[in-house]
This record gives C-alpha cells, structure tokens and sequence, in this order.
C-alpha cells in the first residue's frame, strides 16, 4: 500500500465543526503536523498521535512551505499515517492543492479532507447569509494577501455584483476600502468585520466601505479577522448585538 497523508481541514476554530470524517481521520493517523490557527481542542481526537507544530500565521515568522512538504514526504515514506492538519478547508487558501501536486509527484497518495471555512463560518455565525434572493445571488472569496504581492483586480470585484469574502485583510483595510471605492462600489455598502470567528472570542464590528477603515482602528480589529463587503452584510438572521468592547464577545440576544 503506498504511504497515505491526509490534508484535513479543521474548521475555522469551534471543534465541533469538525467533520466525522476528520475525527475519523485524526483518530488513525500517527503523526499529526498541525497549523497555528487550530484550536488545540481539535488534537483531543488524536492522543495516539506525535504532534508536531509548523505553525503559519500572516505577518509572523512562520514554518517554510518547503519544510513542511519534506517533513509530509518524510513521515510517510516510513510507513506513517500522516494528518496535515490545518484552519478552515485546505483547499481554501490553505495551500492543499499545492502539497496534494507536490506529493503526487513524490509518489505519495493523498486524501482532502473538507472542512467548514472561516468565511462562511464567520458569517453565519454572525447572522450574515453570503447569499440571500433580491440582495447577492453569488459569493466570492479573495484573498488580499498574496505570494507576489500583487494586488486582488478590486475594480472587476466591485462590478461582480457578488459578497466579497476577504481572508487575511486587516492590515489593507485602508486600501481595500479605496480601491472599491474608486472602482464606483456605493460608499455606504455595508460590511461586517469578523474576529475569531466560532470562537468565544468573536467580535463582530458593523460598517460601511467609506467608514471600515476607521471603524476597524477604532474597535482594533486584529488577526485573525473575516471581512464581509455587501448588501448581505446588514441582514441579521438573528440577534447580534454589533458592538462590544475589545476582548469581549458580542452577546447574542434571545429571540
């Protein structure tokens, strides 16, 4: 049987959002290389595991991709059960179809296994809908970080018509709000910045695109943070209160 890793997807940070298929998963594998962003409550499904941390975080040192692809490699060629284990879906700005080529070219099998990402996640568990009739009939998730440092086509963005996901933001924020603004988005489209999204952490800070800049230094919105840009992002499918004081959860209120 050739070597098996799997690249499994823990969630954007509530363990019980956990797939069965990755408890499953985690609960076979013999060495578990696991990502900064995973909540340590996820590794309670693999105490038979070595655990071993190459922890990547935007705008912090971080564990060469390189490295961490050797080390896969490595564990599994001795015969190793493998777990890449890492935030939201690997295949969502988490590099796995990067280490799934890269492994199939070293003659390693390899598995996805989904998980929930912190876009949607950071959303819903604010009461956003990313689609909803009459307001945004699609969704389009974007990075504003990237490997080059180029730039996300903000003007074709603005004219989608779509919610604008964006991961990995909080630090162009500024230049975020500019841009669209000068691509002809409505200054007072809505937008809904998300920390620690599922965690108990969370805090949610409304806004507008003319205003998300200031709102978001005001409130000191920080890493890791989910940003909402459009019309669904005034909806509420329930209670949220908008606001709440740095380190401090919103509260949700009973219906």
């Amino acid at each position: 049987m050739n070597p098996t890793v799997w690249l499994i997807g823990a969630g954007p940070g509530d363990p019980e959002l956990l797939t069965l298929k990755a408890v499953k998963a985690l609960g076979r594998a013999d060495v578990v290389l696991v990502d900064d962003l995973v909540n340590p409550q996820v590794l309670e499904y693999c105490p038979q595991a070595r655990v071993v941390r190459v922890g990547k975080r935007g705008g912090c040192r971080s564990t060469p991709q390189e490295f961490i692809q050797r080390l896969m490699l490595r564990y599994a060629r001795q015969g190793l059960r493998v777990a890449r284990l890492k935030g939201g879906d690997p295949c969502i700005f988490g590099r796995g179809g990067e280490e799934a080529q890269w492994l199939g070219e070293h003659g390693v099998s390899c598995e996805i296994v989904n998980g929930i990402t912190a876009g949607l996640a950071a959303a819903t568990s604010s009461g956003i809908p990313l689609t909803q009739r009459g307001l945004a009939q699609g969704v389009t998730l974007i990075t504003a970080h990237s490997q080059d440092g180029a730039t996300p086509d903000w003007s074709g963005l603005a004219r989608s018509g779509t919610t604008l996901v964006v991961y990995m933001g909080v630090a162009k924020v500024q230049d975020m709000s500019s841009q669209l603004l000068a691509a002809g988005m409505a200054p007072d489209t809505p937008v809904a910045m998300i920390e620690r999204a599922s965690l108990p952490g969370q805090r949610l800070c409304p806004s507008t695109l003319e205003s998300m800049a200031c709102d978001a230094q005001a409130f000191r919105l920080r890493s890791p943070a989910i940003l909402v840009i459009g019309q669904v992002a005034a909806c509420r499918m329930f209670g949220v209160q908008d606001e709440a004081p740095p380190g401090q959860a919103p509260q949700r209120r009973q219906a």
